[in-house]
């Protein structure tokens, strides 16, 4: 049976995350690949990166696509090809860093894509905490949340906050106040789990 084809809709958010070869965490320490790699294909592909998250056997990215520009899939094939490069030249290995395709959803095709997007938001800088590599996701290896978080966080990639936390209010603070009660929702949740 054939794969179902990717929605690969342009001028859209999506929500990608692909997984190490055989789930190993071959991303443990290499936050420096990963970066260079999305800085790389930054300068050369038109796209918004809302967020990006490394959780030891796989990553997370939000990324906004452009309309009549690259697609996901060319983004994507970009960004793993390149770290894929950068940690076999680094350790000396050959073959393959990651399993097959990756993951992607859409995030305005789901129901409440704006609520969604900011749950989502935590969600994945909780990743790491939930993993026990970090105690809080403004500390995690590259603590993207932090860029929502405060104004004038210095980041090493240029993440364009989300029209969807933008519109929480008229001020910088205002949806900062907002969007921590996503934080606080998710928390709660999380809570039941652990």
């Amino acid at each position: 049976m054939p794969r179902p084809l990717r929605n690969i809709a342009q001028g859209k958010t999506h929500h990608v995350y692909s997984r190490c070869h055989g789930k190993r965490n071959l991303l443990l320490g290499a936050k420096k690949y990963v970066i260079e790699s999305i800085k790389q294909c930054q300068a050369i592909y038109d796209f918004k990166l809302i967020a990006v998250e490394i959780v030891g056997n796989h990553i997370h990215l939000i990324i906004q696509t452009t309309l009549d520009r690259q697609t996901i899939s060319r983004i994507m094939q970009y960004i793993k090809a390149r770290i894929a490069e950068k940690y076999n030249k680094a350790t000396g290995g050959t073959g393959a860093v990651w399993n097959e395709r990756f993951g992607a959803m859409v995030i305005e095709d789901v129901e409440n894509p704006d609520h969604y997007l900011l749950w989502l938001l935590w969600y994945i800088g909780y990743n790491p905490v939930r993993k026990g590599l970090s105690q809080d996701p403004r500390k995690n290896d590259i603590g993207f949340i932090n860029c929502y978080l405060n104004k004038n966080h210095e980041f090493p990639l240029q993440i364009t906050l989300h029209e969807y936390f933008l519109r929480l209010g008229d001020t910088f603070e205002e949806r900062v106040r907002k969007f921590l009660s996503y934080e606080e929702a998710y928390r709660k949740r999380l809570a039941v789990y652990f």
